[in-house]
């Protein structure tokens, strides 16, 4: 059975950088750090930069397994900090940290993953593998993007930038299914 995609592209995808499919060789796993999808979709059309674009991944899986495409894998989108070129982004929606993101007492991340969200991801990724030639490893953003900010409540303590997909990810669901080379 195909995996069900439902395209819905941000109002300025036609203004990402274009490349092609070949250039493709990262997965990084994201959480939305938001209640909910909609939230989510509202801060992926913000525009924050000069070329009249914003933050986003390139898929977006609610919690119930349903896949949006915002950013065709064939754009550059603004996901993660130096490694957005050669990757998709991949959004899961979960509170993560929400909203305290930054403040060193609400740090630990306690929402799970639904079945049919991992489900639904380990769909998209075989899907994923098959239209991207050369994809060949995944990661969690808290691998990428290592950077520490002073915390909210406390200038005088660092957190995180960002945790996500967090420890609550189940990675050894992911990892043998999907076949790419996990970086940590």
């Amino acid at each position: 059975m195909p995996t069900v995609i439902h395209d819905q592209p941000l109002p300025y995808v036609d203004r990402l950088p274009e490349r092609p499919a070949s250039a493709v060789t990262l997965v990084v796993i994201h959480c939305t750090e938001l209640p909910d999808l909609e939230t989510a979709r509202g801060y992926g059309e913000k525009v924050l930069y000069d070329s009249g674009t914003g933050n986003s991944g390139h898929y977006y899986i609610d919690r119930d397994g349903t896949i949006y495409r915002y950013v065709p894998g064939t754009r550059v989108a603004h996901h993660v900090r130096g490694h957005n070129a050669d990757s998709i982004g991949i959004e899961l929606v979960n509170r993560g940290r929400y909203p305290h993101w930054l403040d060193s007492r609400h740090q630990t991340m306690t929402e799970a993953y639904p079945t049919a969200q991992i489900d639904a991801l380990r769909d998209l990724l075989a899907d994923l593998r098959q239209r991207f030639s050369n994809l060949r490893e995944i990661a969690g953003h808290e691998a990428l993007d290592t950077a520490m900010e002073a915390a909210s409540d406390d200038a005088g303590l660092s957190v995180p930038r960002k945790r996500d997909p967090g420890p609550l990810f189940p990675w050894d669901a992911i990892v043998p299914a999907c076949g790419l080379r996990h970086l940590r």
